[in-house]
């Protein structure tokens, strides 16, 4: 008896044993399952980004999801319904569509030779009656440069000479732009707004300036840059700054920029680029962009002190718990993480939860095209009608559904980031001047990915520097509707003939809604 007591004891400690194994290899199972599926959804989420589509088509406006985002042009997913269309031809314009009159006009008119000025039916001598239009043609002339060179006339006193006495007199010549340099307002305008505007690295700025004549190399124009930069645009970006931050509502965003000779990093390591701007209903349209070393919350913090507002951001913490700042988040990032859920297959989608997520947040968006000419009091009094219920039932329904999906998946990453952010999502809808996303005028931001992916790095950190304040005072510039050539050569013109240090105040003569700058280089749109 004793020995089948032992056997069975024994008998359940291997049962036990066995049992504890099974549990175990069912958790791994279970581990090694859910890990499978996150992988697998990682695997179709980069097939997608890779062979896919690129285009999120929904049914309400598209909207660039950062100021720095790379797909600043994709539209937003078809979700809410199935459309049919037929696409109607483009109509192509013609001649007679295309304004000519932002345009210089020189007149041609052609005449029959003195000679020939007889009648064939007769031979009687013609008379001029009249001439007509027949056409327009728009004439390119070819760049070309020469050498102005500059003397100044010398005169003396005789009467003083007679008296033993040297006076001379000797007329006043403008301050050089760049002093012991050979460079001009226009040709450092030029060079400027190639590299900034037009995305032409210096290296073919280089053949283009010796295709012309001109042996100019890109340490010169780098230096030109500069040393332009420092005395002359960052002076103004300061101001712009001061102004900046005593409006209520200020634009966000960072994007990495590699610098090559950064003290104390390696070449390959990332600093950043932060843009700030003010929202489209100010009366004066300013964009700064400021370059940091590092990504830390700091940086923000040192701009925006002295600012007491609200600023629409990405949430990137880093903006986070600055005093005296209110924190709105954009709709477009937390829409972003439901649409990279969805399955890789974009017919399948309908049963999903990241695509129920999507049809919530395109209502939204809808109600925003709706309202986006309303006035601020306008907008919070739908947007409390319309928008709040909306948004109530988007964030009831994430957190009944944030528990039956993996956490580590993309759809509950997607539901926890909107869970986490819920405070900031709501705050458009006490503030009729907050928009729903962080989304900047994407010809204001693009050239700025554009030109990054065309000189990739700066070399130096003042050259990073200065490529901040050349871009602030661009983008500004185009904000304000002003030719950016004439604008920058305006400044170098005549802002080294002025003394800020003794009339600080001249400065605002070179900011671009100044009265006499808006006059002459404002562009004019019929």
């Amino acid at each position: 008896m004793e020995e089948l007591k032992a056997t069975i004891a024994s008998q359940d400690t291997i049962i036990a044993s066995l049992n504890n194994t099974i549990d175990s290899l069912k958790s791994d199972n279970e581990y090694l399952k859910n890990n499978n599926d996150l992988l697998r959804e990682e695997n179709t989420y980069l097939k997608r980004k890779l062979f896919g589509t690129k285009s999120e088509k929904m049914s309400y406006p598209k909207d660039q999801l950062s100021l720095f985002d790379e797909t600043e042009n994709e539209c937003e997913p078809e979700l809410l319904e199935d459309i049919s269309y037929t696409r109607a031809k483009k109509k192509q314009k013609g001649t007679l569509d295309i304004k000519l009159d932002n345009l210089k006009h020189v007149k041609k008119v052609y005449d029959i030779d003195e000679g020939e000025r007889i009648c064939d039916e007769c031979g009687f001598k013609l008379s001029y009656v009249g001439e007509e239009f027949v056409r327009h043609e728009v004439v390119y002339e070819p760049a070309k440069l020469y050498v102005k060179d500059i003397y100044r006339k010398t005169y003396e006193c005789r009467s003083c000479r007679k008296k033993g006495k040297g006076v001379m007199f000797k007329a006043g010549t403008p301050k050089p732009v760049i002093p012991h340099s050979f460079t001009s307002p226009s040709v450092l305008s030029q060079v400027i707004i190639d590299k900034y505007v037009n995305h032409m690295p210096l290296y073919r700025q280089e053949s283009e300036w010796k295709r012309l004549g001109l042996e100019l190399s890109r340490t010169t124009m780098a230096n030109w840059i500069i040393i332009a930069a420092k005395e002359y645009f960052i002076p103004i970006v300061n101001r712009m700054h001061e102004m900046m931050v005593q409006e209520s509502h200020i634009h966000c965003d960072e994007t990495p920029v590699q610098v090559l000779n950064e003290p104390r990093k390696k070449a390959t390591s990332k600093s950043y680029m932060w843009v700030y701007s003010n929202i489209k209903e100010s009366q004066r349209p300013i964009k700064i962009f400021e370059y940091k070393p590092d990504r830390k919350a700091t940086n923000p913090q040192q701009f925006l002190k002295g600012f007491n507002g609200t600023i629409i951001t990405d949430g990137y913490y880093g903006y986070n718990h600055i005093e005296g700042i209110t924190n709105a988040y954009c709709w477009a990032h937390a829409r972003r993480k439901f649409y990279d859920a969805l399955p890789v297959d974009m017919k399948s989608t309908s049963g999903s939860l990241a695509n129920i997520a999507l049809e919530k947040i395109a209502k939204l968006f809808v109600i925003e095209k709706e309202i986006e000419t309303l006035t601020p009091e306008q907008k919070i009094k739908i947007r409390q009608e319309k928008s709040k219920p909306l948004v109530d039932d988007f964030f009831l329904w994430c957190t009944d559904n944030q528990n039956k999906v993996l956490s580590g998946s993309k759809t509950g990453k997607a539901i926890q980031y909107a869970l986490n952010y819920e405070g900031g999502l709501r705050t458009f809808l006490e503030d009729g001047l907050i928009p729903m996303t962080n989304s900047l005028d994407e010809r204001t931001i693009r050239p700025f990915t554009v030109g990054r992916k065309n000189w990739l790095f700066s070399t130096s950190t003042k050259g990073a520097e200065a490529s901040a304040a050349i871009y602030s005072l661009i983008e500004t510039a185009k904000a304000n509707k002003l030719d950016p050539y004439g604008y920058i050569e305006f400044i170098l013109d005549y802002l080294p003939q002025q003394d800020l240090i003794e009339h600080p105040e001249k400065i605002d003569w070179f900011l671009p809604w100044s009265e006499e700058i808006k006059e002459e280089f404002e562009i004019k749109v019929d």
